[in-house]
């Protein structure tokens, strides 16, 4: 729906959210406590939402969190599974956030451990650099030295 110019557009629905998410830069580890917060706002609302989608396997909301906690972290032990369609499509976004929190644990873990590396490894050559170029510094100071030694007083009258 187009606005009339000069019209301001209406705001958005959720603006603390959007300023959350894009005010600052997405890394691992802020991709990561998103991730978390969504799949632990999943499990509980889809634990909830199973009691009324199926509530002949999920007489009360207990054993609905229960399923939904064993679906999201794949441990699936299949004592409580829904059986009619809303149920599983309520199932299939539970297990699709599942392993979507996995995913990106696993990749804010994995690059955790090759940023301390890099740091490492970039912290190591500096070092290594900076010793080279006090040992270089101070062969040009000895050079300087011995040029001054070598060089005629310009001071003698000579020209």
């Amino acid at each position: 729906m187009a606005h009339p110019e000069g019209a301001a557009a209406p705001p958005p629905l959720h603006p603390r959210l959007l300023n959350a998410v894009s005010s600052k830069p997405l890394t691992a580890r802020r991709a990561a406590r998103i991730i978390a917060s969504v799949t632990i706002l999943v499990t509980v609302l889809s634990g909830v939402l199973i009691h009324w989608a199926d509530p002949r396997n999920f007489p009360n909301i207990g054993r609905g969190l229960w399923w939904a906690v064993q679906t999201v972290t794949t441990v699936g032990y299949g004592d409580v599974v829904p059986h009619n369609t809303a149920g599983k499509l309520v199932a299939t976004l539970v297990m699709v956030v599942g392993i979507g929190f996995l995913t990106v644990m696993t990749a804010a873990i994995t690059s955790t451990f090759v940023e301390a590396t890099r740091r490492r490894i970039v912290g190591d050559q500096t070092e290594l650099l900076s010793v080279r170029l006090d040992q270089i510094g101070a062969r040009l100071d000895a050079i300087e030295a011995s040029l001054k030694d070598i060089a005629p007083d310009s001071s003698d009258g000579a020209s």
